[in-house]
């Protein structure tokens, strides 16, 4: 009885889809955190009848056929790049992107990764680094004496230093675009990696045509939103339930067959 195989794909779907909504959930409150969504399609088909065919030699043509789906498969988990609220802070070291872009980061093995999540700070040589230690890219150095620290919308960063009136231009944060966001792999730790499916970073200077302005002194918090989630929830939790019904009535149905042969 197929109806039993198609009813278990059912449930293999929405068990994925659950999965999908609680790490949704979890991340809630993760900064640059861009919620996910399970696709899914059809199986392949099992012919009954096929259509366009005659239904015998110089008759009339089948208008329909009968063709019986075996189910549901998982073909992707998008990952959905918009905007998230701006969460103030207060901290100079703070950046939030207001737009199209990402943070780049050097990571572990010299490898640039791209990051939403604008929490940096320095480490004991000045350098601007995430909260795992991995370097911005263009690397800013802010000098031990400085008191004010500056970035502008367009990603000029400027320092002023004790005992100076004047502003010191420190460098020029530059950030990255791709044509399929999407396409990003997902490393954990707020970090995505360029793959053949987003195309090569572009990369260019924050407020410029198609790129993100920056905000100092926010972040960028998860673009998930509570209400949609539990609602997906229950949504996801109805269709696991439909299916395991399938099931059992697929059972009891065969019982009923077996029972008679006796």
């Amino acid at each position: 009885m197929k109806a039993l195989a198609i009813a278990a794909t059912g449930m293999n779907a929405q068990q994925t889809n659950l999965e999908v909504i609680a790490n949704n959930i979890a991340n809630i409150n993760t900064t640059g955190f861009k919620r996910a969504r399970a696709e899914f399609s059809d199986l392949l088909y099992q012919v009954e009848r096929l259509q366009g065919v005659p239904n015998r030699a110089n008759s009339a043509v089948v208008p329909e056929g009968a063709m019986v789906g075996l189910g549901v498969k998982t073909v992707a988990v998008r990952n959905v790049h918009i905007q998230g609220t701006l969460t103030s802070t207060g901290n100079k070291f703070d950046l939030a992107l207001v737009g199209n872009g990402w943070f780049q980061i050097e990571g572990a093995d010299g490898q640039t990764l791209y990051t939403r999540a604008g929490t940096f700070n320095t480490n004991a040589t000045g350098q601007m680094v995430t909260v795992d230690g991995f370097n911005l890219v263009p690397g800013i150095t802010v000098p031990a004496n400085t008191v004010e620290l500056i970035v502008n919308k367009s990603g000029q960063v400027f320092a002023r230093l004790e005992d100076q009136i004047d502003l010191q231009a420190l460098g020029q944060l530059s950030i990255a675009t791709f044509a399929n966001e999407a396409g990003l792999a997902p490393l954990g730790d707020n970090l995505f990696q360029e793959t053949s499916a987003s195309g090569a970073a572009n990369v260019g200077v924050p407020g410029d045509p198609g790129f993100a302005t920056i905000e100092q002194g926010y972040l960028e918090s998860s673009n998930v939103d509570p209400v949609k989630e539990i609602t997906e929830l229950i949504s996801a939790q109805r269709a696991y339930e439909m299916n395991s019904k399938v099931i059992k009535a697929a059972d009891e149905m065969a019982a009923t067959v077996t029972q008679a042969m006796r």
